[in-house]
């Protein structure tokens, strides 16, 4: 039986060539096909890109330029829907023009009488009061609402809303998959030398770079009688690229140590690099979706938070940050490591439930954007 495609747009911080967003958005466009299949419908999804050309390409499907609003109208008004999200759209941390912006387009949705959907958002921080009456007024009007974590969830019921329509589910990137043909947790060494390949995801943020070279002394005490290979892992460009360079620069020659060093600096996509952190013993991170993308694969962890969603994700598995990016403490660093280094197998043991778990759950916005959308077809005939 062939259906008629439901046209569904979606909102978020797409094709700024962040791999976090990237893989959110190649997670919700996965796991909305799969649901739709399952129901038995078509999905057609039209997304709002700050590059649709650049996005069309890379996932195969329609997308406009999101500061167009006329382009952003009339893909609305053909639409079944809005879907806002994942991640952190809602936040004044960045400038003052982000909420008012994600807003203005679920409201555009709501005025044009099409149903809206957050979709697993972390919502803060909210420095500005005026934002609150603003946030409850639009959500209220959602057909469906779901954050990443607890804390967006409650910070949703101080600004007036109701716990019981609100989901916490996890990241979207939880439920991101390697290609068709690939195994996770499948290693593969980057030379004849077996060294432990450690995944390094950073972003510049301290002023001083203190953080990063903390980062780097840690590192440094550990090859000092245990050789390995940092491969790094930009995940914003290109300012990560500048970020792990200031770190390369800072290692020096490691060849005295039997170690390596690689940039990874041209993956773009985000089956491409979740595969990347596959194939790490450990990852270092401060970036999230470094994180998110290393528990997918069941990869062992050591964050560095420089944000509280670091803490709030690191907390879902039961796990801490081994040091805030303005207090860093070298020797937390090496100590941890080399723990991790000894104990990996107890370590993807232990949390082994935990993220099967958030895998299963990371499917509920789909499930529950499809069948809202499955049974106002049958409802209409």
């Amino acid at each position: 039986m062939v259906t008629t495609p439901h046209k569904i747009v979606i909102s978020g911080y797409y094709g700024y060539k962040n791999s976090g967003d990237e893989a959110v958005l190649q997670s919700i466009l996965t796991a909305l096909q799969e649901q739709a299949t399952e129901a038995g419908i078509q999905i057609q999804p039209v997304v709002l890109s700050i590059d649709p050309e650049r996005t069309s390409a890379t996932y195969g499907i329609e997308a406009v330029h999101r500061m167009k609003l006329g382009e952003v109208r009339q893909a609305i008004k053909s639409s079944c829907g809005l879907i806002s999200g994942g991640g952190s759209l809602l936040q004044d941390a960045t400038g003052m023009k982000t909420i008012p912006y994600y807003l203005g387009i679920i409201k555009l949705a709501q005025w044009m009488g099409k149903p809206t959907f957050i979709y697993s958002q972390g919502v803060g921080p909210v420095n500005h009061g005026l934002f609150y009456p603003m946030i409850k007024s639009v959500f209220k009007k959602c057909a469906y609402i779901s954050v990443r974590d607890q804390q967006s969830g409650e910070l949703l019921q101080k600004m007036g809303l109701n716990a019981n329509v609100i989901d916490v589910v996890p990241d979207p990137v939880m439920g991101l998959q390697l290609r068709n043909n690939e195994i996770s947790n499948e290693v593969i060494n980057y030379d004849p030398i077996s060294l432990p390949v450690i995944g390094i995801s950073v972003r510049y943020w301290e002023q001083d770079r203190k953080e990063l070279v903390k980062i780097v002394e840690g590192l440094q005490q550990v090859m000092s009688h245990q050789p390995l290979h940092l491969r790094f892992l930009p995940f914003h460009l290109p300012s990560d690229v500048e970020a792990s360079q200031f770190m390369i620069d800072l290692l020096g020659d490691t060849r005295s140590t039997g170690s390596r060093v690689s940039l990874c600096a041209d993956v773009d996509h985000p089956q491409d690099m979740l595969r990347e952190i596959s194939e790490c013993q450990i990852v270092i991170a401060m970036r999230l979706h470094s994180l998110i993308y290393a528990a997918n694969s069941q990869v062992p962890m050591i964050g560095i938070s420089y944000d509280p969603k670091i803490d709030h994700f690191l907390n879902r598995l039961d796990l801490s940050a081994v040091g805030n990016t303005a207090t860093l403490n070298a020797g937390d660093i090496s100590s941890e490591l080399e723990r991790i280094l000894f104990h990996e197998e107890d370590w993807r043991k232990v949390h082994a439930t935990q993220i099967i778990q958030l895998k299963q759950e990371a499917k509920t916005p789909a499930r529950a954007i499809v069948e809202y959308i499955a049974n106002k077809v049958m409802k209409h005939g």
